[in-house]
């Protein structure tokens, strides 16, 4: 009995590389994610922040010290951004939701104004801080 030629296929469009071309519209729902998942660590800093705060001030010099470190102020600015871009993908999703804007060629044009749009607003965002 001949046996069956198996026929090598991807088991998900997110494997990015030889069997999936990225494309914006995939690329963008995955920083997303990441995105989402990165603005927790930024609440935790937050927390242990206020909570040092409340515990005294020895531990609250220590917060301080670290969150205005330069480590911190770059965690807090790639936080910034990655606030800023997934509230505006937030929005892209809100608008496709409601059936809008599916087409690719806008779809991709939405793709561009989060990421461009995130910058922007990060920039403002940290000028008006700083003002």
């Amino acid at each position: 009995m001949a046996e069956a030629k198996r026929i090598e296929r991807p088991l998900s469009p997110f494997m990015i590389g030889q069997y999936y071309r990225p494309q914006l519209t995939s690329m963008s729902s995955i920083l997303t994610r990441i995105t989402g998942n990165a603005l927790m660590v930024a609440t935790l800093l937050i927390v242990w922040w206020l909570l040092a705060l409340a515990a005294g001030p020895e531990a609250f010099e220590t917060a301080e010290w670290w969150i205005t470190s330069w480590v911190g102020n770059l965690v807090m600015f790639v936080s910034l951004w990655g606030l800023c871009y997934h509230y505006l993908a937030g929005l892209r999703h809100l608008i496709w939701d409601a059936g809008k804007g599916l087409d690719l060629e806008t779809a991709e044009k939405l793709g561009w104004v989060c990421i461009y749009g995130s910058g922007v607003l990060t920039v403002l965002a940290v000028i008006i801080i700083w003002l």
